[in-house]
This record gives structure tokens, C-alpha cells and sequence, in this order.
């Protein structure tokens, strides 16, 4: 059965740096979109971007802004949230998703929170 995991939320004052790590366990990571996503209280769910598991074809949400990378290490079949100049309406819970690109079901990570306050 697979599951996601992730790490690294946490305080961190406006314009710093976090990375979030999500772990795959339980399929085949290299057959799955590995995707970001981030809830702010009271808002709806929103796209953050997204990477194949071969670590190949990265797109970004247009917000985003050049200020988050994502990347993958396939031998830890590892995707990361890289993000800088991080603001206060950064502050939310980030969930990783891995949606099968052929077959095989999807599944959500539990999240992390990143609040970013001064």
C-alpha cells in the first residue's frame, strides 16, 4: 500500500527559506506525477506545481514566481518543495500527491505547515 510522507514545515520569518521533502513508499515512483499542493486557513486548495518521478518535466503554479523548486531524488524516491523569499501568505498546510501517469491509484500525504511570520 503506498504512502506519502512530509517534512520540514515549520516558523520561519518573511523572506526566508524552507525545504519540504515528501517520501514515497509503496509504488513505483518513477509511474507517478508527484504534485504540491498548499491550503491556506480559510482558503480553498491550490496548486503549487508539479514533476514527474523520473525527476523530468517540472511546471509551476503562475504565483509561484520563480520563488519554489521542486525536485526529485529517484534512489530515495523523494520529491522536494524548495522555497525562498517565502511570505506571510505563503503560511499553509503543504501536501504532497502522487497521481499514476498509467494505472495504480493516487494517494495524499497527511501534510506539513509552514507558517511564515515575523
Amino acid at each position: 500500500q503506498g504512502q506519502l510522507v512530509e517534512s520540514g514545515g515549520g516558523l520561519v520569518k518573511p523572506g526566508g527559506s524552507l525545504r519540504l521533502a515528501c517520501v514515497a513508499s509503496g509504488f513505483t515512483f518513477s509511474n507517478y506525477v508527484m504534485r504540491w499542493y498548499r491550503q491556506a486557513p480559510t482558503k480553498e486548495r491550490e496548486w503549487v506545481g508539479n514533476i514527474l518521478g523520473t525527476g523530468d518535466s517540472v511546471n509551476y503554479a503562475d504565483w509561484v514566481k520563480g520563488r519554489f523548486t521542486i525536485s526529485t531524488d529517484n534512489a530515495k524516491s523523494t520529491v522536494y518543495l524548495q522555497m525562498s523569499n517565502l511570505e506571510p501568505d505563503d503560511t499553509a498546510l503543504y501536501t504532497c500527491n502522487a497521481y499514476p501517469r498509467f494505472t495504480g491509484r493516487e494517494y495524499w500525504g497527511n501534510g506539513t505547515l509552514v507558517t511564515v511570520s515575523s
